[in-house]
């Protein structure tokens, strides 16, 4: 029979995905664990392999539909087989149960579980409403959201069930609460109709008319009738990206500070050092391990810049786990993810340089995992690759600060006790803070502990 190709759980808050693009096509034959196609969820974009050797059957869910854990996808047949296409593309729970691998139901017996309540509408002593009574098939579908977006519920005094839903089965997205929020704040005089939630089907640029845009789209119109412009919709990744990166700003009190770091010791010892440590180690010796190891001595010495708020309180994390932010090559431009090496303060240099190298190289290639961005506690970015001087980073969230490095470079200093001129090999650093907990003064000194370990940098795996 066909082997069922199920959506699967990336993470355990994770109950449902977008499915992005087919890498195959009906009638293709395709070997079990070669990649089938892409998804993107709340945490991670990925590519997910098939689970058996076959040809590929019937898609049953097109690419741009977001669709819950557990939905069958598409069918794999083995030699012989026809395929099938059934009416709806959502396969029910006890479907998955009795056809999908034991390890993938017992992933997304969770969410099936919240899905059954939903459609016996609370037969069988189902979830309750808050009021003593059985929940009705509307309230679930609506406080069947994900932990962000009930925490920022929370914070805002938000009822979650008041709020109309665009996600799957009218769940609260993201987008839908904090949307809901700016409106609270705004205070409006007169209730604003939201926009309907946007075709699941991907429309084709050409084909989106800028007119009927105009007449869907929140805000200004920002180009006039007449003018030559290209609408598209925007990616998931670059949704998500958008959502946090606004987030971000609503949440924390940002100052940026700037400091100019002599990287000459640093370059000296890579320049010397990485031609042996590529052939003991396997991976190129760049400039970032040695930042990472800056970076941390600078938490170990003020770990408020390793914290986060929580309400009124401070919470003060005792592993380092830092993110580092990988740029994304796309056909208009670049998205980003934030891999975490986790306990950096834990790995030798050879190990940073490892865990760096692979964890990029991972997620250019979407197979990272939901847990290998998740848990950071401070992050690095590096725009200076790209050749830029400085930048203002925007805090990755719930985190309190995040360091930027522009471009490393050789610069005329004047150098020594008797004031002469030298070519120094130099960058600027940036460090972005919340200034709810973090001073200037903290920051900077922190910096300084950051500045002092890069210009007189010593480790003893280096000659």
């Amino acid at each position: 029979m066909p082997v069922d190709v199920i959506m699967p759980q990336m993470g355990e808050s994770i109950a449902e995905g977008t499915l992005v693009k087919w890498l195959k096509q009906p009638g293709e034959a395709v070997a079990r664990d070669e990649n089938l196609f892409e998804i993107s969820t709340d945490k991670v974009d990925a590519e997910i392999p098939s689970p058996a050797a076959g040809t590929l059957g019937d898609i049953l869910v097109q690419e741009g539909q977001t669709v819950e854990v557990g939905t069958r996808v598409a069918t794999i047949l083995v030699e012989g087989e026809k395929g099938e296409k059934p009416a709806e593309a959502e396969v029910k729970p006890e479907t998955v149960e009795a056809e999908a691998p034991a390890e993938a139901v017992e992933r997304t017996s969770g969410a099936r579980q919240a899905a059954a309540s939903a459609v016996a509408g609370g037969d069988g002593g189902g979830a309750g409403n808050g009021s003593g009574g059985l929940a009705t098939k509307e309230e679930l579908r609506r406080t069947r959201s994900s932990p962000l977006v009930r925490n920022i519920a929370r914070e805002h005094g938000v009822d979650i069930s008041e709020v109309e839903g665009s996600g799957l089965s009218g769940r609260v997205t993201k987008r839908d609460i904090l949307a809901h929020v700016e409106g609270l704040e705004e205070a409006p005089p007169a209730p604003v109709e939201r926009p309907a939630a946007p075709a699941r089907e991907p429309v084709a640029p050409e084909r989106l008319d800028p007119a009927a845009v105009a007449a869907t789209a929140a805000g200004p119109r920002p180009f006039a009738d007449g003018d030559r412009v290209e609408i598209e919709p925007m990616s998931i990744m670059r949704q998500r990206i958008a959502e946090h990166m606004i987030a971000s700003q609503r949440t924390s009190a940002h100052v940026t500070s700037f400091f100019e770091i002599d990287m000459t010791r640093v370059d000296e010892l890579r320049r010397r050092n990485k031609e042996p440590f590529l052939a003991e180690s396997g991976v190129k010796l760049t400039f970032m391990p040695f930042i990472i190891k800056a970076l941390v001595a600078g938490v170990k010495e003020w770990p408020i810049l390793n914290a986060a708020i929580w309400n009124d309180q401070i919470v003060y994390k005792r592993d380092i786990n830092i993110g580092i932010a990988v740029a994304l090559r796309q056909e208009k431009g670049f998205g980003l993810l934030v891999p975490v090496i986790r306990h950096a303060d834990e790995l030798s240099l050879v190990g940073l340089a490892r865990a760096a190298n692979d964890l990029a190289e991972r997620a250019r290639t979407k197979k990272l995992s939901p847990d290998e961005v998740q848990g950071g506690t401070i992050t690095i970015t590096n725009p200076g690759v790209f050749g830029s001087l400085a930048g203002t980073p925007i805090i990755n969230q719930p985190q309190v600060a995040i360091l930027g490095v522009g471009a490393i470079e050789k610069r005329v200093k004047v150098v020594g006790p008797g004031d002469s001129i030298g070519v120094r090999t130099c960058a600027y650093f940036s460090i972005s803070y919340d200034h709810r907990v973090v001073d200037g003064a903290t920051a900077d000194h922190f910096m300084l502990v950051v500045k002092d370990k890069l210009e007189s940098f010593s480790d003893p795996s280096l000659k």
